[in-house]
């Protein structure tokens, strides 16, 4: 059997094809400096240090005519989780690992584990931020952006609307746990999407600077029922390791996103809002209302709004982005906070200078933080 192996100097990228299938080798290694601005009389600095936020190595492919995979590891997190007791769900080791069929004639599937096809935002690459962190409402600790399950896809109009539907385990990265919750039920998500006038791609820079406007507008739904030992909440409940991604009860998720691109300016807008009805009267998110105070359920939601420009000439990204997040509905208030990002990326390489500056402007009551303002720069090298 002949092999060829290819080699891009350029980007090191290494892909291995035999003529009928073919292998892609690449790697992302990122890190970053970070400090904080505290609160009055908060005196922990702890997190005013250097981090190794990504060691990844990615392997994908297509094997034969109907077989696609892919699987990205990331060593940096991998080391981090096995000390800490609790999973960055943004950053969780395992990134992705599953196969696609396109045999059939109308849908493609995908089985295993990776990105959940709901929210827009979580579905953008890191590698084409200037941000070193997802919004707070998408980067996984108020719904998961990862899960095992099948689902499947269906592109339209040459790619310019796709479908989504899909089955999962339903506990997000632990899912890799191997079981599900006492009640054995899946989670089911779908998304739906339309481009005009012609395909857009989930990115949020516009690196090409798109001659033409170019939108999409996209719907997306999710259900659980789930089953717990006790209620849990976010964040007040320390012995709970689901926050409000998996509570004891039912649970709606419904997201819209729209985005847009032309000559180097992009944006992007996104809202969320989730029911849930715990089965227990007595369950910490009814805040110890009565169930006839609440009839039955409390709502949770957000939204984040976006605008991005690409310097061309300079090789430079500009980021600003406004994001509220209401965590329960029966306490009052709700959480705000503004991030700008810039991106530089050094002439003749792949690698992308990043500082993003974080400011609170608003806590919620019940997530209190220690820190009013944070200050992150670094950079990231990708091998692709």
């Amino acid at each position: 059997m002949f092999f060829a192996l290819v080699a891009n100097s350029a980007f090191a990228q290494f892909i291995i094809t035999n003529g009928t299938s073919t292998m892609e080798i690449s790697s992302n290694f990122s890190g970053f400096y970070n400090s904080r601005s505290l609160k009055a009389g908060e005196v922990d600095q702890s997190k005013d240090r250097f981090k190794l936020r990504d060691a990844q190595l990615g392997i994908s492919g297509r094997a034969g005519h109907d077989f696609e995979y892919s699987c990205n590891i990331d060593f940096a997190d991998m080391a981090a989780n096995s000390i800490n007791t609790v999973i960055d769900p943004e950053n969780p080791g395992l990134l992705n690992a599953n196969v696609t069929y396109k045999g059939f004639k109308f849908v493609d599937v995908e089985m295993g584990y990776g990105k959940l096809y709901y929210s827009r935002n979580s579905m953008v690459s890191f590698d084409n931020s200037a941000y070193w962190q997802a919004a707070e409402i998408t980067r996984g600790s108020v719904f998961s952006v990862r899960d095992i399950g099948v689902t499947l896809i269906k592109d339209f109009w040459h790619k310019r609307a796709n479908a989504y539907l899909g089955a999962y385990t339903g506990l997000g990265e632990l899912s890799l746990a191997g079981d599900n919750d006492p009640s054995g039920h899946l989670e089911y998500i779908s998304r739906f999407d339309v481009s005009y006038p012609c395909r857009f791609r989930y990115s949020e820079i516009d690196i090409k600077h798109s001659p033409i406007p170019m939108f999409q507008i996209g719907v997306a739904g999710r259900y659980a029922n789930k089953k717990l030992p006790v209620g849990t909440t976010f964040p007040t409940n320390a012995t709970s390791v689901y926050g409000l991604k998996v509570i004891d009860g039912e649970r709606y998720i419904y997201g819209c996103d729209v985005a847009f691109q032309y000559l180097g300016f992009s944006g992007q807008f996104e809202i969320h809002q989730m029911k849930s009805k715990p089965q227990n009267p007595n369950d910490p998110l009814f805040q110890n209302y009565t169930i006839d105070q609440t009839n039955g359920y409390i709502l949770s939601g957000g939204y984040i709004a976006q605008l991005n420009y690409y310097v061309k000439d300079w090789r430079t990204i500009l980021s600003a982005r406004y994001e509220e997040l209401d965590l329960n509905d029966l306490v009052a208030g709700s959480a705000r906070r503004f991030s700008p990002a810039i991106g530089y990326r050094l002439k003749g390489t792949n690698a992308l200078v990043k500082f993003q500056y974080f400011n609170i402007l608003r806590d919620e009551s019940i997530d209190l933080q220690s820190w009013k303002e944070q200050y992150r720069i670094g950079v990231q090298f990708q091998l692709n």
